[in-house]
């Protein structure tokens, strides 16, 4: 089911019906306020916005959204997913973002710095953690920076997302985003201004890690191996549903990630 825009499309309004799901999101701060009204009429110029399984997102609890990175640009769509489900979206984001007056704005609308450095990658986990655990949405892009692959793949991923997922109760939900890169393309660093450019966003079933977080709480280390295979499938979902989105296939290898760091790359251990 394709669901254009809202992820109230096509609900009934007559009484004794769920409430609209507009009305799960709690008061937002004054920042957070600011950035939506800035971000969705941006949103609404730049894309059209289709949803496919938007129903799949919880109206309540915590949510770690797992999402593929295709342009500077798509976590502005993916945000607009995200409220458009009822939800606010916390995004872990690199550390140069929360410059000046701009980034205290993002600080203070709930938005997660993550700096370069072990000790500092470590703390934005935590803040991650604790997120999670108010009962929010913390959204990842596991492959830490826009895709390096020449036909816009999901690209090797790091790690750091399979230790929230298993440190935590929350929903990990893999999301599939393709259309943002028409608008900015990140490999050619050309932006393509053009009206309603189509982006569309596949929500796929949650993932399960019961068994896993039962062990790991029994006591089994988070070791590489573990992490590696956690990440390993959540990214699999993501390429699955990148797939139908675009209506081919996935290539059988994944792009490995750059060696040396690249401008927009986010810590390993934190994305």
């Amino acid at each position: 089911m394709t669901q254009q825009g809202s992820s109230d499309a096509g609900v009934s309004r007559r009484a004794g019906t769920p409430p609209s799901r507009w009305r799960t999101r709690r008061p937002l701060p004054p920042a957070l306020a600011f950035c939506v009204a800035v971000i969705y009429p941006v949103t609404a110029l730049l894309f059209r916005m289709r949803y496919r399984h938007a129903e799949r997102f919880p109206s309540t609890g915590p949510v770690l959204v797992v999402a593929n990175h295709v342009s500077v640009l798509d976590p502005l769509a993916c945000a607009r997913l995200v409220w458009d489900c009822g939800r606010v979206p916390h995004f872990l984001a690199k550390e140069g973002v929360f410059a000046g007056a701009a980034g205290r704005i993002l600080r203070a609308a709930g938005q997660i710095p993550v700096a370069r450095g072990r000790a500092e990658a470590r703390a934005a986990l935590a803040a991650a953690e604790a997120d999670l655990a108010a009962g929010n949405v913390v959204v990842v892009y596991p492959e830490g920076s826009v895709t390096r692959d020449p036909d816009w793949w999901p690209m090797e991923a790091r790690t750091g997302v399979a230790r929230l997922a298993l440190s935590t109760d929350a929903v990990v939900l893999p999301v599939a985003q393709w259309g943002p890169q028409r608008v900015h393309d990140y490999h050619a660093k050309r932006l393509h201004l053009r009206l309603r450019a189509p982006a569309d966003y596949l929500v796929g079933e949650p993932l399960d890690l019961t068994d896993l977080r039962a062990q790991v709480r029994a006591g089994r280390p988070m070791s590489g191996e573990l992490l590696r295979e956690v990440t390993a499938r959540m990214m699999a979902c993501v390429r699955d549903q990148l797939a139908e989105l675009r209506g081919e296939p996935a290539p059988p290898t994944t792009t490995p990630h750059p060696r040396r760091a690249l401008p927009g790359d986010l810590p390993g251990s934190a994305a």
